[in-house]
């Protein structure tokens, strides 16, 4: 099986190049920690590294993907581990009631690959089955929108509509995806600025105006935007101006889900936090682990 890859951070700001991104993450080269040195290095009530977050729409709980499995989070309460695996979630989110859809690495140890491919959960993150790709890619980000599935892997874009069969598209530099809720714009961040493509991600105009580290979407009015020092910003127009609202507490951002115009999920270096005032103040979920 193919060595689990090492942990890298998210991304850095180039000093030379204002708002140059090195559009990294968790990929690429061996590992010698074991699943079991992870395990014992990540308690379940400290969270690192953080790839993804959402929330599921039967009960309303907050989900956390991260380097050493997926989690569930409250204020108030310790992060708990959802089933046992201990993989590395890379790509994720929710798309229904109790169906969550990821990708990334299996821990080592297991009889998982080290690519997973696209997996997919029924039963809100407890038990996962693969639906594609498995041991030959590794989705960094993913979203969805009427019946298409986007995806980010190996520098390009990857599009389904049943999670089996996928149409190869463009080839570029990114770090994040955000599919508009009508399905007919994708946004890509890149070290230009937020790339946009109409035709499906065959083609994308350059990157333009500030640059985000991540962008959701849930709204066609409501786009948000993090930048690489955690400056929250929301655009009414798809991502062709933006205005700033807060900066999100802990430093650079790890991850940005918005459920909707009001209800708004980040993560930080220092934290998960919540905003249910569409991103002007944040409340801390859960700490991360230093």
């Amino acid at each position: 099986m193919p060595a689990r890859p090492t942990v890298r951070t998210p991304f850095t700001v180039a000093v030379t190049a204002l708002a140059s991104l090195v559009l990294a993450a968790c990929g690429g080269g061996g590992s010698s920690d074991t699943g079991e040195e992870s395990a014992a290095s990540h308690s379940e009530s400290a969270l690192s590294h953080v790839h993804g977050l959402g929330v599921d729409p039967a009960d309303g709980r907050v989900y956390v993907a991260t380097h050493d499995g997926l989690y569930t989070i409250a204020k108030g309460q310790k992060p708990k581990l959802v089933g046992d695996r201990r993989d590395d979630f890379m790509g994720f989110m929710v798309t229904g009631k109790n169906t969550f859809i990821a990708s990334g690495h299996g821990v080592e140890g297991s009889d998982r690959p080290g690519n997973l491919g696209l997996i997919q959960s029924r039963n809100a993150g407890r038990a996962w089955t693969s639906q594609s790709l498995s041991g030959e890619a590794d989705f960094h980000s993913l979203d969805f929108a009427k019946g298409t599935l986007y995806g980010y892997e190996g520098g390009r874009i990857r599009v389904s509509t049943d999670l089996k069969e996928w149409d190869d598209r463009a080839t570029l530099e990114a770090l994040d995806l955000a599919v508009g809720p009508s399905g007919d714009r994708l946004l890509a961040t890149t070290a230009d600025g937020v790339a946009t493509s109409t035709d499906g991600g065959r083609t994308f105009r350059k990157g333009a105006g500030p640059v985000q580290a991540f962008v959701s979407w849930p709204a066609q009015k409501a786009l948000f935007g993090i930048d690489t020092s955690g400056k929250l910003s929301t655009s009414p127009d798809g991502g062709t101006t933006w205005k700033q609202l807060t900066t999100v507490p802990g430093g650079q951002p790890q991850a940005l889900t918005a459920m909707d115009a009001g209800h708004v999920l980040a993560a930080t270096m220092a934290g998960v936090y919540e905003s249910r005032d569409g991103g002007k103040t944040f409340t801390q979920l859960a700490l991360l682990a230093s």
